[in-house]
């Protein structure tokens, strides 16, 4: 019994294509498939960098678990270290490492790489976008994946998703938020296309990585912040920083966080390693998603109940006053190059059909379970 299921997942790995998140594609040169069985005991180590603190919940611990999983699934023939935000290269570095070979993966989030192209961020977090079920759906099977390829293939990448946050929470703030003109004057930390519409409402927006964020919050050099969800807001402590806690997440409704992997390191592994490498892909994608949904309940009992954290609710009003802007700036970088013009039909194509059928499946369903459970 011990001998038998590493035979049979070797065996299964051999002759598996390669998966991207998109689905099955096809992986390897004939001459790599018909390769000597000596090669297929070739032993290589790779680092991760990331972009998280070294083993902050889920988001660095996701990064652990991938690396753990490809070394279990190739029976320690790909070994790979992880390296924290700072310890190899900074968090802002992650992706030139990456692309430079310095590392052979990296673990992070499309959107803080917008200075490459301001397109990454539709393979993150979209304002009034894509859920995780719904971006999982058209990364896989709504060319959403084909797509991020191509953007990725000048910089020597291949991604893969490695998880997703669900609906963020709207922010921590030390004054409440009522009207857009609340929002005037702030300095704030938010990332990607939802740091854009703040600006549009006069806030001064900073990209600060997360181990930089409670610091800054603390000590008045930011007026608010947006981190995660409560699981890991409460690790970082922002509810001693900082008094009301809104929601929703407009700004990142299912947030996918990445694996992007050098090519030439990638396409140097035997093709039962590749498959290795995207299958730990994709099983981390779905664990992160379960872990958030598992902890995040009990994280905001504790920050309300413990910490005495005052929950406030972004009203209607101001939401449709967002979103309005939010439609705006998407349009605006859509329309910058042609390629970016692709990605947006393709998001927003998705999107329509995905609101249709949510409003009659998971948006009716919540709705009806709450008339019994509130």
């Amino acid at each position: 019994m011990q001998h038998s299921a590493p035979r049979s997942r070797r065996s299964f790995l051999q002759s598996a294509p390669l998966v991207a998140a998109g689905g099955l594609v096809a992986c390897g040169q004939a001459e790599q498939q018909a390769a000597p069985a000596v090669q297929s005991q070739q032993h290589f180590k790779w680092k991760m960098v990331t972009t998280w603190p070294k083993d902050f919940p889920a988001l660095g611990t996701g990064a652990n678990n991938l690396a753990h999983s490809i070394e279990a699934l190739s029976d320690g023939r790909l070994h790979v270290k992880v390296y924290g935000a700072g310890e190899l290269v900074p968090a802002s570095g992650v992706f030139d490492a990456v692309s430079g070979g310095t590392a052979e993966m990296g673990h992070g989030a499309a959107y803080y790489w917008k200075g490459k192209h301001e397109a990454t961020q539709f393979f993150s977090a979209v304002p009034f976008g894509l859920n995780a079920a719904e971006i999982n759906g058209w990364l896989r099977y709504g060319g959403g994946q084909s797509l991020w390829d191509e953007l990725y293939a000048p910089f020597n990448l291949q991604a893969f998703p490695v998880g997703n946050t669900g609906v963020q929470m709207g922010g921590w703030f030390n004054r409440e938020i009522n009207t857009l003109a609340d929002f005037s004057g702030l300095v704030m930390r938010m990332p990607g296309l939802g740091g854009e519409v703040l600006r549009r409402l006069e806030v001064t927006v900073k990209a600060l990585p997360g181990g930089e964020i409670f610091q800054a919050l603390k000590t008045g050099a930011i007026d608010a912040t947006e981190w995660v969800g409560p699981y890991n807001d409460l690790a970082f402590g922002l509810h001693q920083a900082a008094q009301y806690y809104y929601w929703p997440g407009w700004h990142e409704p299912g947030t996918a966080l990445e694996c992007m992997v050098n090519k030439q390191a990638l396409e140097a592994l035997p093709a039962d390693l590749q498959a290795v490498v995207a299958y730990a892909c994709q099983a981390a994608n779905d664990d992160m998603l379960s872990e958030f949904t598992a902890r995040n309940s009990q994280a905001l009992k504790t920050l309300v109940d413990e910490h005495g954290v005052q929950l406030r609710r972004f009203s209607d009003e101001l939401l449709a006053q967002i979103g309005k802007v939010s439609a705006e700036v998407v349009a605006e970088i859509a329309g910058q190059d042609p390629f970016s013009s692709r990605v947006y039909d393709s998001f927003d194509a998705f999107r329509k059909n995905s609101i249709a059928y949510t409003r009659i499946s998971e948006e009716a369903y919540t709705q009806a379970r709450a008339l019994t459970f509130g």
